[in-house]
């Protein structure tokens, strides 16, 4: 799921600050998604996924996808 988001933010041109913002999480805890070193609630999915412009299904599928 982290390299999906990170790949996402950065297609949009967003820092893990401004993501962080977009979606009220603070930019160390979407640091630390990316890294791999988070489990994520439903909640915080439908929350960056939100922030991303996709549906939370969609970030679901594309982390599936990478395994």
């Amino acid at each position: 799921m982290g390299r999906v988001v990170r790949e996402r933010r950065e297609a949009l041109g967003l820092t893990q600050e401004e993501l962080g913002e977009r979606c009220n999480l603070h930019r160390t805890y979407i640091g630390s998604i990316e890294r791999g070193e988070r489990n994520l609630s439903l909640q915080n999915i439908e929350r960056i996924a939100h922030a991303l412009g996709i549906l939370a299904w969609e970030l679901v599928r594309a982390a599936e996808d990478r395994r």
